[in-house]
């Protein structure tokens, strides 16, 4: 989920990002465009974050789609040099209406998956496979300080284009209460899975919005791996050491590939519209190394390798990381006026009136995450996969599959395989 908060005068403000199975799903006044422009800017920042914003040493998830949906509102309200520069750190092209109706094309998308996996789970089950329907839930919201001015026209647009409705709050006389209800909002919109988004600290008397987009993903794998099969097996965490941890086993026709360095393999979810998607480096390759290799465009790519016949041992994990505090690599990155750096630099004045000495800036932003998979499929935030379906015409041997053991650290990814965007990313160094 994502949340921001923009504060008066201080150049405070609140982003808050929170994620666990979910994606979102409004209607729209906008075009629907190309999710094409949207996918590239999620994978991008995505990568961006994951390789400044996390320890390169240990387990790491985070939602590019939900990072980016919190901040596209955001941009939205965002006027001469902070937009340019929150354009160029969010990898999106000049054109707005571009950006806009690219996450309406995404989240068109996404929202008919949630629709169509109903049924397409209720056919599934009578030729034996999964029974259940992936749930895609994602919403978003403002939440104003009451009788503020923001400005008609970003109201009406994010309302639009995202599905945030505006909801008044009284930051200044009550910001306790006011920090519970979007906490309560926000938990309620993730099947209770994100709790207290915005820490004590987050938000106070000076704060005038908080922009917060929550997302909820849980889907079960097209064939779900058998539970017997799980066995203890060895997970190498370094070369020099190892540990024992709960692993999976499957032989199906998943999509793989042999890239330079590295292995991908794809795992649909029901529908085959969303997958798991691992990229497991060599053995004796680092994943530093192969961190450095991967763009957005080749995040695309491995996502839409061909099916093949593959023995699959995969280990089970949960990954639940602390609260993550965005502002500094955002900075890093090179986002710095919209956070009012230097004083008196940013510019939301199309979001609300911009005076010398009343003004909105961001002052954090806050991102949480959440993800479980095991045998029956995944809980986390943000998905996309697309199932290819085999077709043959004669009789014939099959080849002896092909073994994949993810018994070293990897990276991986949930994503929409048509458009190629990664709902949730991440890394595995310790399974355990």
């Amino acid at each position: 989920m994502n949340r921001r908060d923009f504060l008066k005068n201080t150049g405070q403000a609140v982003i808050g990002l929170g994620m666990l199975n979910a994606l979102w799903g409004k209607t729209y006044a906008a075009s629907v465009g190309d999710p094409t422009t949207a996918a590239r800017a999620m994978n991008a920042l995505g990568l961006d974050l994951l390789r400044q914003g996390t320890e390169a040493s240990g387990n790491a998830l985070l939602s590019p789609f939900s990072i980016q949906t919190a901040f596209a509102m955001t941009w939205t309200g965002a006027d001469g040099a902070t937009k340019a520069e929150m354009a160029k750190v969010l990898h999106y092209p000049e054109d707005e209406a571009v950006v806009q109706s690219s996450f309406l094309g995404l989240q068109k998308a996404l929202d008919d998956i949630a629709k169509s996996t109903t049924e397409r789970a209720a056919n599934a089950k009578k030729f034996g496979g999964a029974s259940e329907p992936i749930t895609l839930a994602a919403a978003n919201r403002l939440f104003g300080q009451a009788d503020y001015a923001f400005r008609d026209t970003f109201l009406k647009t994010v309302e639009g284009v995202y599905g945030a409705p505006l909801q008044a709050l009284d930051f200044q006389k009550n910001s306790a209460g006011a920090r519970k209800t979007i906490n309560d909002w926000v938990a309620d919109r993730t099947n209770k899975r994100i709790q207290d988004l915005v820490p004590p600290d987050g938000i106070d008397r000076d704060t005038r919005l908080v922009l917060v987009n929550a997302i909820f993903l849980k889907a079960p794998w097209t064939k779900e791996f058998p539970e017997s099969a799980t066995q203890p097996a060895p997970f190498h965490l370094t070369p020099d050491r190892q540990k024992d941890v709960p692993t999976m086993r499957h032989q199906d026709r998943f999509g793989y590939a042999r890239e330079d360095g590295f292995t991908t393999v794809t795992i649909p979810y029901v529908g085959g519209e969303i997958q798991f998607l691992v990229l497991l480096p060599d053995a004796g390759q680092s994943l530093g190394a192969l961190e450095s290799l991967v763009t957005p465009e080749r995040l695309a790519a491995c996502g839409k390798s061909a099916m093949k016949e593959v023995l699959l041992y995969l280990p089970k994990f949960k990954l639940e990381p602390p609260l993550m505090r965005l502002s500094r690599t955002l900075q890093t990155l090179g986002m710095k006026t919209a956070f009012n750096i230097p004083r008196g630099s940013a510019n939301f004045d199309r979001m609300a009136p911009r005076r010398p000495d009343d003004y909105l800036c961001i002052s954090e932003a806050f991102h949480k995450t959440f993800l479980a998979l095991d045998e029956k499929g995944t809980e986390a935030a943000a998905a996309t996969a697309v199932a290819m379906m085999r077709v043959t015409s004669a009789i014939m041997k099959e080849p002896d599959p092909i073994e994949v053991r993810v018994d070293r650290p990897f990276l991986f990814a949930i994503q929409h395989r048509a458009s190629g965007a990664c709902l949730f990313l991440g890394r595995v160094t310790d399974p355990s």
